[in-house]
């Protein structure tokens, strides 16, 4: 892909749901990525907070590489060996409860929200249930 034509490319194919850079980045290292052009830039959102490890770490590429070779994405309808230990793991550092494995933001949010008025209930049924929120807030 010539330099500037990502852009290009998704202001004609994609929606503007919201506002882009005007820059397109083809590769990472580490916590720098770089542009079409070859501009070095210090990656400060990490995909807005979902890769925060960072681009192309060897070790991580290696772990990511291993597992594709066996699977990428199975449905939550099914069971995992990689899933069930992260379960597990995650039980053990934390509460000894259990674990909730979602997709998004909102299906965590919903989950919290069900989950505390299960907990209220279960502690006092005909209690107040009022729930507090931001307004305007993203979820």
């Amino acid at each position: 892909m010539k330099a500037g034509e990502g852009v290009v490319l998704t202001d004609k194919y994609q929606m503007k749901s919201y506002a882009r850079f005007p820059v397109t980045f083809v590769r990472g290292e580490g916590c720098r990525l770089y542009d079409d052009a070859g501009k070095e830039y210090l990656d400060f959102l990490g995909g807005i907070a979902v890769t925060v490890l960072g681009h192309a770490h060897p070790a991580v590429t290696r772990a990511i590489t291993e597992q594709a070779g066996k699977l990428l994405h199975v449905s939550n309808l099914f069971h995992t060996p990689p899933q069930a230990m992260l379960g597990e793991r995650l039980s053990k550092a934390t509460t000894g409860g259990r674990v909730f494995f979602c997709n998004s933001g909102t299906e965590a949010n919903e989950a919290a929200i069900k989950l505390v008025r299960k907990w209220a209930h279960d502690r006092n049924p005909g209690g107040a249930r009022t729930i507090i929120v931001l307004s305007g807030s993203f979820h």
